[in-house]
């Protein structure tokens, strides 16, 4: 299977009540939104959770491009992970990479399809990006 899945997080406050979207097209083009919240949370882990609960909807060993306006979600997953985990799940300052487990998850996920992240502009032209966002913003404090 193929898939196209459009990403986003949101916070009220950081640390605060925070939601992620995600809009997920089969490859007949078949459309599922789908969003999250959860109550004391940070902007990243948000962005981390959208394509978390994304990878969980679709079939494994799918080809996947997945849209992120998220420079830190996108550079995380094709830059910075290996030597992270090199180092033993420490960041370049030597300090313990924030949302380890979230990026074990991710990354577990990415692990079982073939990925392609793909960075695009928030807040901008794109229609599927700006409704991950809305999901994400109106899940912010749906049933919090």
């Amino acid at each position: 299977m193929k898939y196209t899945i459009y990403t986003d997080g949101a916070c009220s406050g950081n640390p605060g009540p925070g939601g992620w979207g995600a809009v997920i097209f089969d490859q007949d083009k078949k459309q599922k939104n789908i969003s999250g919240n959860a109550k004391n949370t940070t902007n990243n882990r948000m962005e981390l959770m959208a394509p978390i609960m994304a990878l969980k909807k679709i079939q494994s060993k799918s080809e996947v491009t997945i849209f992120t306006d998220s420079t830190y979600v996108k550079n995380g997953m094709t830059e910075w992970i290996k030597k992270w985990e090199k180092n033993g799940w420490k960041n370049a300052n030597k300090k313990p990479v924030k949302n380890k487990d979230l990026w074990i998850k991710l990354n577990n996920l990415c692990s079982k399809n073939k990925i392609t992240w793909k960075w695009i502009k928030g807040h901008s032209t794109n229609k599927f990006n700006s409704l991950a966002d809305e999901l994400a913003t109106q899940a912010i404090f749906s049933k919090i």
